[in-house]
């Protein structure tokens, strides 16, 4: 089976996302002259280019078109309003690369109509941790794909963290809910854990310090432990201790009500992104 070392990898688009996975395949040893970055935005071309990587204008069709039909691999890191618009004028670039579209939103059926549907096409779903290499991405691919397609798109993911594959592309909305948009959520119980330990008297740095480590550790153990996350939980709280005081808060605003209710309101606006994006 081909690896990305021996293959040629092309991003439409070189924003955070697309930065992230480079810097990924770079440190697991993909070749910086097998990389190529078609961008607008001249300091990005220019950073791309003192790394080694091959780089294109956007602005130039015959430009953009050079890139896809050098790559064996192409990653549409494009904003989800544009893409359709970046699609179209290079539709006769195409031939059988495997695509990997991170445009959220952005189904299957819709960038097969703007590519042709000769193209092996993957989507992911990736979050933001995956731009220091500890993501999670969810990946679904499009009939047709074949099984050594699948595993190249999964190393060119895994680059920015931790993959994992759907079998139905309507649980890419799922996968928004549960870790696209989820890293917001971790970051909002921070903000107010940090800006409630300064009302009982911390310093900002203090409440910051040990909210961000507490954070960390709580999801390593979680992680590494055989117990489930209600395992560790009940395990932590003491009867009538100060944990059990705070979770009975929590279980008298229904806070597990209000999360699920959150994570079904990230569903529903992915669904209604993707018909409005995907027209």
């Amino acid at each position: 089976m081909a690896t990305t070392t021996s293959l040629n990898i092309a991003f439409i688009g070189g924003g955070n996302m697309a930065s992230a996975l480079i810097a990924g395949l770079l440190a697991k040893g993909q070749p910086s002259s097998l990389l190529h970055v078609v961008e607008t935005d001249a300091e990005k071309l220019a950073d791309f280019q003192a790394k080694g990587l091959n780089t294109y204008n956007a602005s130039n069709i015959d430009d953009t078109k050079h890139a896809i039909e050098k790559a064996d691999v192409v990653v549409l890191a494009v904003k989800p309003q544009v893409i359709k618009d970046v699609l179209l004028p290079v539709k006769d670039s195409w031939g059988e690369q495997v695509v990997i579209s991170i445009a959220a939103g952005i189904g299957t059926d819709s960038l097969a109509e703007w590519l042709g549907p000769q193209v092996k096409l993957v989507r992911a779903m990736p979050n933001t941790p995956a731009m220091i290499q500890m993501g999670a991405t969810g990946l679904y691919a499009k009939a047709g794909v074949s099984e050594a397609e699948q595993q190249l798109a999964q190393q060119v993911m895994s680059a920015a963290g931790l993959v994992l594959w759907v079998d139905d592309e309507d649980l890419l909305h799922a996968v928004t809910a549960i870790s696209g948009s989820a890293p917001a959520y971790f970051f909002y119980m921070l903000e107010n854990m940090i800006a409630t330990g300064e009302k009982l008297g911390l310093t900002q740095t203090q409440a910051t310090a040990l909210a961000m480590q507490t954070a960390l550790g709580s999801a390593q153990m979680a992680l590494t432990s055989h117990d489930t996350p209600a395992e560790l939980r009940r395990k932590v709280t003491s009867p009538n201790g100060t944990t059990q005081a705070a979770i009975e808060v929590m279980d008298d605003k229904k806070m597990h009500q209000i999360i699920a209710d959150a994570m079904l309101a990230c569903e529903q606006r992915s669904r209604e992104l993707s018909q409005a994006f995907g027209k």
